[in-house]
């Protein structure tokens, strides 16, 4: 969630650093916004940088991390990869890996490095936690297809960055990709309805309140600069905050609009991807779906009765 890469140059050199050192990054900045001065005009990097460290931002970023030291305590203390979602991970490691290639670009502020380093190996310990623990990992819930996220994404980052240079699309597909991180995460709990293991209620609700944080954050830098716009993490925080709110009242109240919707629509998704296999491979992955009611899907071990048996 952090601003569009070529504003972050003027904000990430210090983390609330006095007038003077602001002034001089700032006007160092200004060579190398050109793009963003073509779409928005000449813009006052002090102001910028100054508005940038809000108290909902630093609200956001701490919940950001709590969440993520939940869900490895949550892991470690049970022994167990139960009740969360590998694809979400995978996700996740690939969004920080993509966005914070600035670590290697230009000069950042420690708060900054701390927090992008964090996130990285954080990220691949959880993959790697999966990888020894994969006993306990339940696919079954773990329905989502993830090319069905990353290839949109990819898309739309290809047609909606603001220069195109490796660093920025890699950083415009992070934005996006943040906005669906979690919803194999919403899915595995909606297909698991019966344990609600506190832990990872913990861990999604502080993810969720991340970025409700970063949302008031952009409503205040857009309150303080009229000119302020960065439509690529405007439109990642909305959609990840609608399914975010609607999991919470799912979790609550039992009612929920898009889990019906989402349901069917990850069914059918794996309906076509099954029968792609079967043109291309040959073969399906010997799992048999079954819609119930309400979306549930449940799979079973089938013989390939197609297939013709073997000489031995």
């Amino acid at each position: 969630g952090w601003p569009s890469r070529n504003l972050r140059q003027c904000s990430t050199c210090t983390a609330g650093p006095p007038a003077a050192g602001m002034a001089e990054s700032a006007g160092a900045a200004v060579k190398a916004v050109d793009s963003m001065d073509k779409l928005h005009g000449s813009s006052n990097f002090v102001n910028f940088a100054a508005y940038s460290w809000n108290i909902f931002r630093y609200i956001g970023d701490y919940l950001h991390l709590g969440g993520i030291i939940t869900l490895l305590v949550n892991i470690v203390t049970k022994k167990s990869v139960a009740g969360i979602s590998r694809t979400t991970q995978i996700l996740y490691c690939l969004l920080f890996c993509t966005r914070y290639l600035d670590l290697f670009d230009h000069t950042q502020s420690t708060y900054l490095v701390f927090f992008k380093l964090t996130y990285i190996s954080t990220s691949v310990l959880v993959l790697v936690l999966f990888y020894q623990l994969d006993k306990t990992y339940e696919r079954r819930h773990d329905t989502c297809n993830m090319t069905v996220i990353i290839a949109p994404c990819a898309l739309a980052a290809l047609l909606l960055t603001n220069d195109y240079s490796v660093m920025e699309i890699l950083w415009t597909f992070s934005e996006f990709i943040e906005g669906f991180a979690m919803v194999p995460q919403y899915i595995f709990c909606y297909r698991e309805r019966i344990n609600k293991d506190l832990g990872t209620s913990l861990y999604v609700s502080m993810l969720g309140g991340y970025r409700v944080f970063y949302a008031l954050n952009w409503i205040y830098k857009k309150i303080n600069m009229p000119r302020y716009s960065d439509i690529q993490s405007w439109i990642g925080g909305v959609v990840e905050i609608m399914f975010f709110a609607d999991f919470l009242n799912y979790r609550f109240t039992g009612n929920s609009v898009l889990r019906s919707m989402v349901l069917k629509v990850d069914t059918k998704i794996n309906e076509i991807s099954d029968q792609v296999e079967l043109k291309v491979l040959g073969s399906t992955s010997r799992t048999e779906r079954i819609e119930t009611e309400g979306g549930e899907m449940r799979r079973r071990r089938k013989q390939d009765e197609e297939r013709p048996m073997e000489d031995v």
